[in-house]
Parts: C-alpha cells; sequence; structure tokens
C-alpha cells in the first residue's frame, strides 16, 4: 500500500497533573478528558512535507513519528479544529500519522508501538503529555498513570453527549508545561480523585471548572464566558490548553453563544478505508 489515511477524534482536557520523566515513554500526565467527534484526518503517502488544511507547516512530534518509523512520507492533515487551542490537534496528527504511516509503508508495528512512538515523540517536541494516549482510547478517558500503554492504567466514564465549545484564542501548552506545574498538579490530582469516587458526567464538569479555578490558567474573557454559562442554569469549564470554554449538553447555547457542536466520540484513532 502506497496511501492510508487515520481519523484522530480532537481531544479536551478538562483536569490533568504533569508528571515528567527521563524516559519520554514514562511522562506523561494523570487526569480526565472527552474525546470528541470533531477531529484530524491524516493522510500519509509518498511523498515529503507535512500540511495542515493544505498549508506547510512544522509539527516536531510528526517528525519525530516518521523517524522512529524509518520512513520519509508527505503528511496531509485536515480539521475543523484550530491549532493550539486546547483540542489536541499536535497529538492528533502524531497519532494519525502513525497509523497511517505504519499501514502505507507496511511497517508491521502493533497499536502499542504506534501510540508509545507517538506519545513518545510529542512528549519530546514538548507540545502534550496526554493526548495520545487518551485520543487512542476514545469516549471520556480517565489517565490514572501517566505515560504511554505499557505504563499507563486507563479508565473512563461510560458516557455519550453532546460537547458545545467556544474558542477566544490559543495558549502555549509548550511554555505552561516548561513552567512551574506544582499548583496545576495538585489541583489536578484533586480533580482526579472526585471524578473517580463519582465517574458521571456531571461530577466530572464540576471538578473540571474547580481545576479551571485551581490551576490559575483562566483568562478574564474566558471567565466570563464559563460565568455565563453558570448563571444560565449550565455547567462549562476551560480546554486545557487553550483558551476554549466548552460544556456537555447545551450550555453555551443556552447562555447565548453561538458554539461549535459536535459529540463524545465513542472510539479511538482507527483507520479509514
Amino acid at each position: 500500500m502506497s496511501q492510508a489515511s487515520a481519523f484522530v477524534p480532537g481531544h479536551v482536557t478538562a483536569f490533568f497533573s504533569a508528571h515528567p520523566h527521563d524516559d519520554p515513554e514514562r511522562a506523561g500526565s494523570r487526569g480526565g478528558g472527552i474525546a470528541l467527534s470533531d477531529g484530524v484526518t491524516v493522510t500519509v503517502r509518498e511523498g515529503s512535507g507535512l500540511r495542515l488544511n493544505g498549508d506547510a507547516i512544522d509539527v516536531g512530534a510528526v517528525d519525530g513519528v516518521l523517524d522512529a518509523l524509518g520512513v520519509d512520507a508527505r503528511v496531509d492533515c485536515e480539521t475543523a479544529l484550530p491549532l493550539g487551542s486546547g483540542f489536541g490537534v499536535s497529538g492528533a496528527m502524531a497519532l494519525g500519522t502513525a497509523l497511517a504511516a505504519n499501514a502505507a509503508f507496511d511497517c508491521a508495528r502493533s497499536e502499542n508501538d504506534l501510540v508509545t512512538l507517538a506519545h513518545r515523540a510529542e512528549v519530546e517536541a514538548g507540545t502534550g503529555l496526554g493526548d495520545v494516549v487518551a485520543q487512542a482510547r476514545g469516549g471520556v478517558p480517565l489517565r490514572l498513570d501517566p505515560g504511554a500503554p505499557a505504563h499507563g492504567r486507563m479508565d473512563g466514564i461510560p458516557a455519550r453527549s453532546r460537547v458545545e465549545y467556544l474558542t477566544l484564542g490559543g495558549l502555549s501548552t509548550e511554555a505552561v508545561l516548561s513552567g512551574d506545574t506544582d499548583a496545576l498538579s495538585r489541583a489536578g490530582e484533586r480533580a482526579l480523585d472526585r471524578v473517580r469516587g463519582t465517574p458521571t458526567l456531571s461530577t466530572f464538569v464540576t471538578a473540571a471548572r474547580e481545576f479551571a479555578d485551581g490551576a490559575g490558567l483562566m483568562t478574564d474573557d474566558l471567565r466570563a464566558v464559563v460565568a455565563d454559562v453558570e448563571d444560565a442554569g449550565g455547567r462549562a469549564s476551560m480546554a486545557m490548553l487553550g483558551e476554549t470554554a466548552f460544556a456537555v449538553g447545551t450550555g453555551l447555547s443556552d447562555a447565548g453563544y453561538d458554539p461549535e457542536v459536535c459529540a463524545v466520540h465513542p472510539a479511538g484513532a482507527h483507520l479509514l478505508d
């Protein structure tokens, strides 16, 4: 096969704690998120270069995946999700590249091998700690232990829902993760403990909102959007790491906003026919 495509769900991280490690396969995060039916389609074929929605782009995690597989390829990614706004687009591009390149170039790697090398590439690029493993699982994943599949233990909330999101701008994941994450991680641990005790979407969003406050990452504009949702009787929080508000159900719509609408994606990343 000289060409293959994969779909990877977008991923909104609702809360997390950072767990760096000298071994990128053991580094990662604990926390919870939502895999989205809005995602990234990645097509790999013979050639060179990386394009996102037709525009040339450099993404270190994608380069790392191709290097790990030992292939030169052209990678074309298509998505309606904005880059750098808390949707795990770089992780999706890395994981989609791993799946599609493995098929296109007959690399004969297993699923866990491909998730591992994509996770490793993103950690080394500094663009994420937990998106790849969550996107490989789908649903409403809970990352109980950090790291790639050989190390990271996972669970999930068995739920489906409409998901709304409103993007105001982007934040630098690399800048946040390279700074002092102690307070953020303490808030993330509290949120995960709460959700593990009561694994429902209602508790999940409440814990996410408390985490966003505890992590100290919400901008004034984003805080105003979340407050509007709460005033309208709903619940919303911040997508980590981006200036994006998300809500399950119709919270943003009920507050008078015009959000993008998708759903929980029940499956993880997969090859397309």
